[in-house]
């Protein structure tokens, strides 16, 4: 038999493997006006969402029923993401300027305001947090320098690192705040920052953002609304990266690479993701699943063949920090759970 053949009978022997796990999408909530990027999900009960028209939102049975406890004064914001510890303590970053952090320790009933900057040109980016005290968040570069902000307790405080990244940003290079998910970590200092537009670059840190290394990622890129949108990792290691193109969400020339070195070096899957995305999440026992503008896809084979599930428009998946509820966020407050059946 020949090699062709005999991988295109694994192909389909696979695809019925996959199709046989089925999962399913159960909305959970699209009663408010606001386009839903941040969500951080603690356990299988509580998670926190964020969005535009200053929306923070927060469930404490696993969906079911949701809080609005957005902050005061800041109805305008886009709050493209949100860091959650449990069902009292929260932190959220908006999109473009002035910039602003605020942080909850009540449960959302009143918000402090822990950092501000008023440069016309700052657009924060992404913010992920290695425990309840570490934490960092990136955003479009300014005079092609990337700003960071780092935090050693829990948010109440931050402070600029960015001259400890030494790379100048390419023209037309930049972050994308589509998810919250461009930027993630692995413990013990891990950190990795995807870029796109005019190039996509990933750049890593093993210890804590105190330095960094620069390495180039062959996405889909050249324009503005191509690159980088998310990542994730399932160790040190072994990662995936999802993006393309957000204006040809239905095409699909080169828009998910894996790599097994930390990101030095990327290949493509067997079975590509069916579009544009926006978010990739590691589910674990080698499940991925991924989502964006023209759909939701996910692989149980550590990225190397996806089948799509839903067509419907998401922006962002996270799995609970300690547990196995899995929620995802989209536009006009739309929230629903992915449930696995057997």
């Amino acid at each position: 038999m020949k090699l062709s053949a005999i991988i295109l009978l694994l192909i389909l022997s696979l695809s019925k493997s996959l199709k046989a796990q089925h999962f399913e999408l159960k909305l959970l909530s699209t009663d408010k006006n606001s386009g839903l990027r941040g969500l951080s999900v603690v356990d299988n009960k509580t998670a926190w969402v964020s969005g535009s028209n200053g929306q923070v939102g927060k469930t404490l049975d696993a969906g079911q029923s949701w809080i609005w406890v957005s902050p005061p004064g800041f109805e305008k914001l886009d709050f493209r993401d949100i860091e959650a510890f449990d069902d009292k303590r929260a932190v959220i970053v908006n999109a473009g300027s002035p910039a602003y952090i605020l942080k909850t320790e009540n449960g959302g009933e009143s918000w402090e305001q822990v950092y501000i900057n008023t440069s016309p040109d700052i657009f924060l980016d992404g913010m992920e947090f290695w425990d309840e005290n570490n934490g960092i968040i990136f955003g479009d570069p300014i005079n092609n320098k990337m700003p960071l902000l780092i935090t050693h307790d829990g948010g109440k405080n931050w402070e600029s690192i960015s001259h400890q990244l030494n790379f100048e940003f390419s023209e037309g290079e930049a972050g994308f705040a589509a998810s919250g998910t461009s930027i993630r970590m692995q413990s013990k200092g891990h950190v990795w920052i995807g870029t796109g537009g005019k190039v996509s670059n990933i750049y890593y840190s093993k210890n804590y953002g105190k330095s960094w290394t620069k390495y180039p990622c062959p996405i889909w890129q050249g324009e503005n609304s191509t690159g980088i949108f998310s990542l994730a990792f399932a160790s040190a290691k072994k990662g995936i990266v999802v993006g393309g193109n957000y204006l040809k969400d239905k095409e699909n020339p080169n828009n998910i690479l894996l790599t097994k070195n930390g990101g030095k070096t990327w290949f493509k899957p067997v079975v590509p993701v069916n579009g544009y995305r926006s978010a990739v999440e590691y589910i674990g026992n080698k499940i991925w699943v991924s989502t964006g503008s023209s759909g939701t896809d996910y692989s149980i084979d550590d990225g190397m063949t996806w089948v799509n599930i839903s067509k419907q428009n998401f922006n962002t998946i996270k799995k609970a920090k300690n547990g196995n509820l899995i929620l995802l966020t989209g536009p006009n407050g739309r929230i629903s759970q992915l449930i696995k059946k057997n």
